[in-house]
């Protein structure tokens, strides 16, 4: 994984993101950058607003306050716009046209780096022509990028789930992004399935097209991802690399939970506690102190009672 640390670079700048909903605040002054050559994570439990922040980049949601822009230029707030100006997305749910071919979902992607117009497509004229060939090539190549090409002609509705999430990507990169925004694209797949799914997304990186991606599959994120911002309860909590953001406690609280004082199992835990520091300073180690016998039947064969073996003629 390469990441480039200069300004110049940056791709995403989304500053001070807020969204609200009526007197709900779904995401709250969220800062976060995507740099060219980056795979950026971006994670949380269910309901941190990790997808309404995504629809506030791309034009669904007009955010509250800040400001989203892309290499520079604030985007405008039309979802149509946002791609022409090169940020696409796939979705959290399947949104394909299941009874178009592969190569026709493909060449819907294609409709931002079009310019015939109207009148052109209908009387189709040379220009117009000459358009839908290279669109047709663009799809083609996609689709071989993308290990589809074998199925063009398929029904979209008659893919495998896997491949149907591979379309959905194919379809975005149609648009020729030079930032391409994943929800959660191995929702549902087996590992084998999440492990092409990476090799796909590394893949696209290496072709010079930068990646933000919400995943809840914690393993593909920290092995993907160059860098992971954690959104909890619509704040950003934290911003590193995987292992910055593994050892903080307050993600693992934030997935897990803390515990309260009063908890089931915290005066139990107390005198485990104490016992083991009582061991320390007799000069124990807690694995030396005693242990509970196994009940008969757990007990290898030819072991005793606890205590080792029994005396002669002592009977137990």
């Amino acid at each position: 994984m390469t990441t480039s640390t200069s300004t110049a670079d940056t791709v995403l700048e989304a500053a001070g993101v807020t969204m609200r909903f009526g007197g709900l605040t779904a995401v709250r002054g969220v800062d976060l950058t995507v740099r060219a050559g980056e795979i950026v994570g971006l994670i949380g439990p269910n309901g941190a607003g990790k997808t309404t922040f995504f629809n506030c980049l791309t034009g669904l949601y007009v955010p509250t306050e800040g400001t989203v822009s892309y290499r520079g230029t604030r985007l405008s707030r039309k979802p149509h716009l946002v791609t022409k100006a090169g940020v696409a997305r796939t979705f959290q749910n399947i949104r394909l046209f299941a009874n178009m071919t592969v190569l026709e979902n493909t060449l819907v992607g294609r409709h931002t780096r079009t310019k015939e117009g109207l009148w052109s497509a209908l009387l189709r004229g040379p220009g117009f022509r000459k358009a839908e060939r290279s669109s047709e090539q663009r799809a083609m190549e996609l689709l071989e990028f993308t290990g589809l090409a074998a199925k063009r002609d398929h029904l979209a509705r008659n893919l495998p789930y896997g491949e149907q999430r591979k379309l959905e990507i194919a379809r975005a990169l149609a648009s020729d992004p030079g930032l391409l925004l994943l929800d959660e694209p191995t929702a549902g797949m087996n590992p084998q399935e999440t492990r092409a799914t990476r090799d796909l997304v590394l893949a696209i990186r290496d072709q010079g097209t930068a990646v933000l991606v919400i995943e809840h599959d914690m393993r593909f994120i920290f092995n993907l991802c160059d860098r992971v911002a954690v959104l909890v309860q619509g704040e950003k909590l934290v911003e590193g690399t995987s292992e910055t953001v593994q050892a903080d406690e307050r993600v693992v609280a934030a997935y897990l939970g803390t515990p309260f004082e009063d908890a089931p199992g915290a005066e139990e835990a107390a005198e485990v506690r104490a016992a083991e520091e009582q061991a320390r300073a007799a000069g124990h180690a807690p694995e030396d102190a005693p242990r509970a016998a196994p009940p008969p039947g757990d007990r290898p064969p030819g072991d005793s009672a606890p205590g080792g073996p029994a005396p002669e003629g002592d009977a137990r």
